[in-house]
């Protein structure tokens, strides 16, 4: 159990702290990127309202008074209301999240199940036409910006074919075009990982003799190669399923999507803080959990990072 702590201690903690200077840098810059004030009530606002508006929001006290109050009220679960609806930000943004969260896991079982298995494809048949076939895809696929997939894929289905609904959340078929604009991109950057993580695993001498000793290829593959060359493609889907949350901003704006992410361009135009806030540590928590997860799973997948650990200590 000792050795369990001093393994995951350290991660939980480094993961805390992150996490804490994201509220810390997200909370400083919101104040100084402009007035809410000014900003919601409008510039032809009189005086006295804009000092009762930011009385009223707390914006006349000093930002040090204003950090502490935030972080006090935020380990009591209070993050604010919002200047925009009045109602608590923690409320809006998760009237939200089921609309996200039914692009992402879709997003996300279409960029493993495609990136996986085209990526182990293409290194066991490596310098061949399949293999520059499949490496020439996943760039164009991990260099287009999602925005313009998005316009490239409502161009030909919806516009061209009409086959989907360019906009909206109203009917299933809503969901193919965004899933796949959030998918394709995170499969070729999957693709890519996998591989180089196969080609490296196939080049190490275990594999060699495992070969030499009659064992088929389809086993080598299956109990050798593939569960050691799976490992690192697991710290990489823990960075990409924050990354996921990112790129639904462009991708909901795109689609119209009533997502977080157009919640946090109307929030953000908007100077509405608690909401921007609550989003950002949503992010920022996602991004952490996401990659304290695969660090701990790489100490189960891999003892000797638990050895290494321990002796370190």
């Amino acid at each position: 159990m000792s050795a369990v702590f001093r393994f995951a201690g350290p991660k939980v903690l480094r993961a805390g702290l992150s996490i804490l200077i994201v509220v810390t840098f997200t909370f400083v810059v919101l104040r100084a990127s402009g007035d809410p004030a000014l900003q919601i009530l409008g510039p032809s606002a009189r005086a006295p309202d804009l000092e009762a508006f930011r009385r009223h929001w707390g914006l006349d006290q000093p930002l040090y008074v204003q950090y502490v109050r935030y972080v006090l009220a935020a380990l009591h679960c209070d993050f604010g209301n919002s200047m925009l609806a009045g109602k608590p930000a923690l409320q809006l943004v998760f009237e939200r999240v089921p609309l996200t969260l039914a692009l992402m896991l879709p997003a996300l079982a279409l960029t493993m199940l495609i990136g996986i298995p085209v990526g182990a494809y293409a290194a066991m048949h490596r310098d061949t036409w399949v293999d520059r076939s499949v490496m020439m895809l996943t760039v164009f696929g991990f260099t287009v910006p999602s925005f313009v997939l998005g316009l490239l894929l409502i161009l030909i289905f919806s516009v061209t074919l009409g086959l989907f609904p360019s906009g909206g959340a109203d009917r299933p078929e809503s969901f193919v075009l965004p899933v796949l604009t959030l998918g394709l991109g995170g499969a070729a950057i999957i693709a890519r990982f996998t591989r180089s993580a196969m080609i490296e695993v196939l080049s190490q001498l275990y594999i060699v003799a495992a070969s030499a000793k009659g064992v088929t290829w389809r086993q080598v593959v299956r109990h050798h190669a593939f569960p050691n060359a799976i490992i690192p493609v697991l710290t990489l889907f823990g960075l990409m399923l924050g990354g996921q949350v990112a790129g639904a901003v462009l991708v909901e704006s795109v689609f119209g999507w009533p997502g977080i992410g157009q919640l946090l361009v109307v929030s953000v135009a908007n100077r509405d803080l608690a909401v921007v806030q609550v989003i950002l540590l949503l992010v920022a928590l996602t991004m952490t959990s996401a990659n304290l997860l695969m660090d701990l799973l790489y100490g189960v997948f891999d003892p000797r990072l638990r050895g290494t650990n321990s002796g370190s200590q």
